[in-house]
């Protein structure tokens, strides 16, 4: 009987201290981590009005820089729903720097900068740009179930809206990349020849 006690006393312990504590300065609770990440989504959208021109002037196919100047005015557009959001909850809309989009951003940089003009470039700059799709993607969907959660209606109907957009973009982009990689493949073909 005493190794049973032992043994469940070991087990409660263990579960006691493998629980994590926030850190002092991050999120003690779900609107908090709600708030950052809203915070973190604001930065994100302006940051991408900066790179979004960036990719239509390397740009060369015109489906592809009209699909992307639709989104950029979305994005602007996104940004003043941002706001809105911080508005219905009665904050001050403040960016925080969000290092993933930042890496994203500095990727789609570096892939303009190592592939040729044309087909191969145009192929680039639409995976670099679903890659940033499908992470705001991620982040709306969860900014929309959070805001749920804590009752903030408004605010989870702000951020649907955004979503939505953001799939739409992103399907744009895999309808343009089936003739757009073809081409690129066979630029790749004349050039091998």
């Amino acid at each position: 009987m005493k190794k049973s006690d032992s043994k469940s006393t070991k087990t409660s312990s263990s579960k006691t201290s493998t629980r994590k504590t926030s850190k002092p300065d991050g999120p003690s609770g779900l609107r908090e981590l709600f708030e950052d990440e809203l915070k973190d989504a604001y930065w994100a959208e302006k940051e991408l009005t900066k790179a979004i021109p960036k990719m239509i002037s390397n740009a060369s196919a015109s489906e592809l820089v009209e699909a992307l100047t639709n989104h950029l005015d979305e994005t602007k557009n996104q940004v003043k729903r941002l706001e809105e959001v911080f508005s219905t909850l009665g904050e001050k809309a403040v960016a925080k720097k969000c290092d993933a989009m930042a890496g994203l951003t500095k990727e789609g940089e570096d892939m303009m900068k190592e592939t040729e003009a044309g087909a191969v470039r145009d192929a680039a700059i639409i995976s670099a740009a679903q890659k940033i799709e499908h992470y705001e993607i991620a982040t709306y969907g969860t900014l929309a179930s959070f805001a749920r959660v804590l009752g903030e209606d408004e605010a989870a109907q702000l951020l649907e809206t955004i979503l939505e957009e953001e799939k739409n973009a992103d399907q744009v982009l895999s309808e343009l990349s089936e003739s757009i990689n073809i081409e690129a493949y066979d630029f790749e073909l004349e050039d091998d020849k």
